[in-house]
């Protein structure tokens, strides 16, 4: 079923997407091309809007049997992400993963590409516009980074080191009010926390063996299916807090990547006791 995929085709169109209607929108966004949805920091541009468009039109007509959902077709139609778990196959899209950044003229941000085949995420693609690379990944064939050029370099995650030196991002933001304050103290114990607001690129790090954690714990398909295949292809060991699997229908039971799972072991009892 994934086979009916091609993934250099879809890497290659949200390069497009962003080449079309992401970058020429960066830092040039007018009054009216910036909104706020859940919250003030929860945004969405003329940028999102357009290249999830392109990006749809040309899905269904590149794979018509596949389910399209999008992070703002969504926002639109809810009731969109409840076919995702009965789907035999979907392509799942975030046009612009870091929209806060992308509002903000911060020059972190992606375009997020997920494959899902009867319940399970076959592929998933993390296009950089700045840098001009994708991270990809097919399930069982590694995790690379490849250019335009053809050029493609195989990714692996960091090796395991103590609790103490160990360097990673974490989005706390989510968790209930006593359980973030728990965490935050806990995070002392680790070398250094930070967040990008920008899961494409935190999942881009990890993948290249340059952090050693990465936790969530609100879970959309868009911002962590495809970029969870890629850092276990690289090497890595994720999983949900209670230590199942990350599945496509998952929205929240948190998700914690690590360099093993030994690692991921140590992290949640010492650190994210949730």
């Amino acid at each position: 079923m994934a086979s009916k995929i091609d993934v250099t085709t879809l890497a290659d169109l949200l390069r497009r997407a962003a080449k079309a209607e992401i970058l020429p929108r960066f830092r040039r966004l007018g009054s009216d091309d910036v909104r706020a949805k859940s919250e003030a920091t929860d945004l969405v541009t003329e940028a999102d809007l357009q290249a999830e468009r392109m990006i749809k039109a040309e899905v269904a007509t590149l794979w018509p049997d596949a389910l399209f959902i999008g992070e703002e077709s969504v926002a639109a139609d809810p009731a969109l992400l409840d076919k995702l778990e009965g789907s035999e196959l979907s392509i799942i899209v975030d046009p612009v993963d870091g929209t806060f950044n992308f509002a903000s003229g911060i020059p972190a941000f992606g375009v997020m590409a997920s494959v899902v085949a009867n319940g399970e995420t076959m592929a998933g693609i993390i296009y950089d516009p700045m840098g001009d690379d994708w991270v990809m990944a097919e399930k069982g064939a590694g995790a690379w980074l490849k250019r335009p050029s053809g050029e493609a370099e195989r990714l692996s995650v960091a090796k395991p080191v103590a609790l103490d030196e160990m360097v990673g991002m974490a989005s706390t933001g989510f968790l209930a009010k006593d359980k973030r304050v728990e965490v935050l103290a806990n995070l002392a114990k680790v070398r250094f926390i930070c967040n990008y607001r920008c899961a494409a690129h935190e999942h881009r790090a990890f993948a290249g063996g340059h952090v050693h954690y990465l936790m969530y714990n609100k879970l959309m398909p868009w911002d962590h299916l495809g970029g969870t295949l890629i850092c276990v292809e690289a090497g890595g060991h994720a999983a949900r807090f209670d230590g199942s699997p990350y599945l496509p229908h998952h929205v929240d039971g948190g998700l914690l990547i690590a360099p093993d799972k030994e690692s991921w072991e140590l992290l949640r009892r010492e650190v994210f006791t949730v």
